[in-house]
């Protein structure tokens, strides 16, 4: 028997997910630093070695969809469990993996237990939360969102210094173990499962629908006009065009695409997108520019984009509680304003760009990030009656991996046809300073695509209105 609504406690079950999503998102990031220490150690071409992120990025974007669903199926613990289960299994097989394919497999589990994680975590908290204290909340997920992506590198930089890419494992192993053992006694079922229908078509177009689309753009390395891209892309556009259909024929679709009719939803679903693509484009620019244009080893650059990182955790909640007193309006226009003056400082970045700058930058726009992300979310989800929280939550979650793939793959592609549009305009394209300064051209013309689509997101953030609650 469910646990009756009176006798919820929020606050643990919100440090349990707080808890558990840190450690799973911390993992996500934290491997990037160890990129170079596996091409070593396996003996592998760089392209095989990004099949740990591209792996990773395909079964989020497979599973998130079909989250709603899962959602409806099972109860709050079982799910949690389940999550935390799979993010120990992938974790313990990782820390233990003899060759890459082991360490390949290990990646898909974890990455299926945060799929299952992050929508229950938002779910949950439209649960328990009133809406007119969810953005206070709703800002401490977003310290998580955030703030552990952001001490990923440098921390697992600390550790690889000392000891090899195994211990980035065994360090988030107990971790997880303590956040399973902690919500197994605080976590508490805040829903009833209404198991609704299983449409099995409805799972195969969504998995190649969104499949298609993330791992297509997260292939573009290999060039646009490559068939690895094209078909994907092809066999994605038709997925989703089917799965769509099918959505709103169906009487119980696996996706309510309902959720769409209500207009801040749908707004608040739009800046989400644009500034996913914002962040994922800078967070792999900023990295590359810091190592190549300005020499600084992939720790140093780590540390750079540490403040950043944690003065939006700190922040994210002071916004949400902003939020709930003032609504959207006044935190996500000035929010944009600030983020597009920080993607123009970075347009102007060369070899000769201090440090301090960057750090400055990247302060200002995750700043602004904290004003636009957790608000716009919030009062999106707000408007939702409490029937279509697991389709919302799943929607946003599903377009935010979209995004991020979209984003990063776009700023990659300006970054390349840059450095070689340089490349053919000076004599000596062999003079290693030559290729400093191309890359740094292209670095310049990549971050000048952040700056559009923040200035779209600016003129977004016009039509956002507080919804009432």
């Amino acid at each position: 028997m469910n646990t009756s609504k009176q006798a919820i406690k929020p606050m643990p079950i919100i440090i349990s997910l707080v808890v558990a999503g840190f450690v799973g998102l911390f993992s996500e990031t934290a491997l990037n630093m160890a990129l170079n220490s596996l091409i070593t150690t396996f003996g592998i071409q760089e392209t095989t070695v990004h099949w740990l992120t591209t792996g990773y990025l395909l079964t989020l974007g497979i599973l998130v969809p079909i989250s709603g669903l899962i959602l409806q199926w099972f109860t709050t613990r079982q799910l949690f469990t389940a999550s935390l289960i799979l993010s120990i299994i992938g974790t313990l097989i990782a820390a233990l993996a003899p060759v890459f394919g082991v360490l390949m497999i290990a990646r898909v589990v974890q990455a299926a237990g945060t799929a299952l994680l992050l929508p229950l975590m938002f779910n949950t908290i439209l649960v328990i939360i009133p809406p007119k204290n969810r953005g206070k909340v709703m800002g401490v997920i977003g310290l998580v969102i955030m703030f552990a992506p952001a001490v990923g590198p440098t921390l697992s930089g600390l550790i690889l210094n000392n000891f090899t890419w195994h211990w980035i494992f065994w360090f988030s192993l107990p971790l997880l173990i303590a956040a399973l053992l902690f919500g197994f006694v605080y976590m508490q079922n805040v829903t009833e499962p209404t198991k609704p229908k299983i449409d099995a078509l409805s799972i195969v177009y969504s998995t190649f629908g969104f499949g298609g689309i993330v791992y297509g753009f997260s292939s573009t390395s290999e060039g646009w006009g490559h068939l690895v891209v094209v078909l994907p892309l092809i066999v994605g556009a038709i997925g989703l065009a089917f799965f769509i259909h099918r959505q709103l024929k169906l009487e119980q679709p696996i996706l309510d695409l309902r959720a769409f009719r209500y207009p801040m939803f749908t707004v608040g679903l739009i800046i989400i997108v644009i500034t996913m693509m914002v962040i994922l484009s800078s967070m792999i620019l900023l990295p590359l520019y810091l190592q190549t244009s300005l020499a600084l080893t992939t720790f140093a650059a780590g540390l750079l984009l540490l403040p950043g990182g944690i003065i939006n955790g700190l922040i994210s909640p002071i916004m949400g509680g902003l939020f709930d007193r003032f609504g959207p309006k006044f935190l996500v226009i000035p929010g944009f304003v600030i983020i597009l003056a920080a993607m123009l400082g970075f347009t102007t970045v060369d070899m000769e760009t201090t440090s301090a700058w960057i750090i400055g930058l990247h302060i200002v726009m995750m700043i602004g990030v904290s004003m636009v992300m957790m608000p716009a979310q919030t009062n999106g989800l707000n408007q939702l009656p409490a029937d279509l929280y697991p389709d919302g939550t799943a929607i946003m979650n599903t377009l935010q991996q979209v995004s991020g793939a979209i984003g990063t793959a776009v700023a990659i592609s300006i970054l390349s046809s840059g450095t070689a549009r340089f490349m053919n305009t000076v004599d000596n394209p062999a003079d290693p300073m030559n290729q400093v300064l191309g890359f740094t051209s292209g670095v310049q013309g990549a971050f000048w695509f952040g700056t559009i689509i923040a200035g779209v997101g600016l003129i977004l953030s016009f039509f956002i209105k507080r919804v009432k609650v």
